[in-house]
């Protein structure tokens, strides 16, 4: 999620480099070294105890791993702030190698290609405590009206790794879920991603909840929320819907909650089933805005509709849905069904995200509200580097990953002018990349096959150039001339204007064309705003 446009603000003047330098770090948190590549994650069993007044976790991982190439070291994650007390495999102490915020575990001999394995990883510790969740990662320890203990975890961008230990990189998911098992005061209630699947006493005072999600998961979307909780809920068409709220908020939840059936409804029409279906869909009340915790998402947008109670597109039409449910849940889809490989690719996520917004707004409220609300985005543009960032570093690219890209999908649909076939486009590529992890080449190749369109110039335009094309109009005595100054050259677009109460579509590219419509002056044009372009 990582959203806002203060803080895209914030972002962009920071990172508004002229080049970016990367270290040792930052390519054993986003790169693939052999240790990384050597072995495929299938499952995270987590068992873990939080101390709420000590805001510190102990427990253990057991992570269960086929072997893909012959090894004797492999790479996992856990920050350098939390302690690795011991690490077991086959009942046997494992040596490690701590560097950064990674470790490396060494083996007396090769583990062979195609054995599976299950290493134990005990650790405990303070987990990073976030300053302003979720756009810094850490543990929210907060206390919700009633004065009980509210404790949330966001994780994104700084990986999972801060409070326990994964092979932590998009790259690579359990393939057959995950269990959270957290003991917590047995007055509070603890949710996590999937189903319950036990709650039960153990000591003196406390309790045990066991959750499970079936289905591959990004390490980041692995979650923990413990508070004074309530759950209510229905099945809605074959779905289960839970929703588990502080007490106090209950009659607000009832009633704000009610956009999700038609959000399933809308976003199941276009992109296709629900992904998670074996692990229901549940909104969890947090004490940050909002993330998109799969099949547990994150929400704290105080009952409003828009964001925070204002309208990100200045347009009125924001104010008509709450954006952190839709938004976040739009995540299911894109981020967390279909997740990029690397985190340079994140606007597979955003953008899609982003887009879902306007698809929600056109199944409730029409497709010319949906077209004003996307449009109005574009304000929040800030075209200060490529959106697309540097591969194996762990570097996202610009904040306009969010407005830029749903735009430029946007862009397509007219350039395509044709709904049904776009349609049947978008449904396709959630579908066949169902529970899959891609990069920028496999949307592309989707799109380009799907639409008969080549499909590259605007991507390469809009993904990897900070700026947008600029149409450039300008007459002389022969007549008026129309020309695309970009960045990719061959990059072509047509533009859609309005002559003599008449609509025209042309198609320019970066070579002045003249036109053959009788336009005398230039102020008898207007340029309809159908394609994202600087003006």
């Amino acid at each position: 999620m990582k959203f806002i446009f203060t803080f895209l603000i914030l972002f962009c003047t920071f990172f508004n480099r002229a080049q970016e330098t990367f270290t040792r770090k930052d390519s054993l948190r986003g790169g693939l070294s052999i240790e990384r590549k050597c072995f495929d994650v299938l499952r995270y069993d987590l068992n873990v105890s939080v101390d709420i007044n000590k805001k510190f976790i102990s427990g253990y991982n057991d992570i269960k791993f086929k072997i893909v190439d012959n090894t004797n070291s492999i790479q996992l994650d856990l920050f350098a702030n939390m302690q690795i007390d011991s690490i077991v495999l086959d009942a046997k102490r494992q040596n490690f190698k701590r560097e950064f915020n990674s470790f490396f575990v060494n083996f007396d001999s090769d583990i062979q290609k195609n054995d599976t394995k299950t290493i134990r990883i005990y650790y405990s510790g303070n987990p990073i405590i976030a300053k302003n969740a979720p756009w810094d990662g850490g543990f929210v320890f907060n206390k919700s009206l009633s004065g009980k203990p509210w404790v949330g975890v966001a994780c994104q961008g700084d990986g999972a790794s801060l409070w326990y230990p994964c092979k932590d990189s998009q790259s690579d998911e359990p393939d057959f879920g995950a269990t959270v098992d957290v003991e917590i005061p047995e007055e509070l209630v603890a949710v996590s991603n999937g189903r319950l699947i036990e709650n039960k006493p153990t000591s003196k005072g406390y309790a045990r909840w066991k959750w499970e999600v079936k289905n591959p998961i990004n390490s980041y979307n692995i979650t923990l929320n413990i508070g004074d909780y309530v759950r209510f809920g229905e099945n809605h068409k074959g779905l289960d819907l839970d929703y588990y709220v502080l007490k106090e908020n209950l009659e607000k939840a009832k009633i704000q909650f009610q956009q999700v059936k038609p959000m399933m409804d809308c976003f199941q029409e276009k992109f296709g089933e629900y992904p998670f279906k074996s692990d229901s869909y549940k909104l969890v009340e947090t004490p940050y805005l909002g993330m998109e915790h799969q099949s547990a998402v994150a929400y704290g947008n105080k009952y409003v509709n828009g964001y925070r109670g204002t309208d990100l597109s200045g347009t009125g039409v924001g104010m008509l849905f709450d954006f952190i449910i839709i938004h976040e849940s739009g995540h299911e889809w894109f981020g967390n069904s279909i997740t990029s490989k690397d985190v340079a690719d994140m606007w597979i996520h955003e953008g899609f995200t982003c887009y879902s917004e306007s698809v929600f707004v056109e199944c409730e409220f029409g497709k010319e509200k949906a077209q004003t609300y996307i449009n109005g985005l574009r304000q929040n543009i800030q075209n200060d580097k490529p959106i697309i960032g540097q591969y194996g570093v762990s570097n996202e690219g610009s904040g306009d990953m969010y407005y830029k890209a749903a735009l430029m999908l946007n862009s397509i649909r007219h350039l395509v002018n044709n709904d049904a076939l776009w349609w049947q486009t978008i449904r396709g590529f959630s579908e066949k990349y169902r529970h899959q992890i891609i990069n920028t080449e496999m949307v592309l190749e989707f799109f380009n096959k799907s639409l008969k369109q080549d499909l590259k110039l605007i991507f390469d335009q809009y993904l990897r150039h900070k700026n947008l094309p600029k149409l450039e109009i300008k007459k002389d005595k022969n007549g008026v001339y129309f020309k695309w100054i970009s960045d990719v050259a061959g990059f072509a677009m047509p533009i859609d204007i309005k002559f003599n109460s008449k609509n025209y579509r042309f198609m320019v590219n970066d070579v002045r064309r003249k036109s053959k419509l009788p336009i005398k002056n230039l102020s008898e044009i207007i340029v309809l705003d159908t394609f994202l372009f600087n003006k």
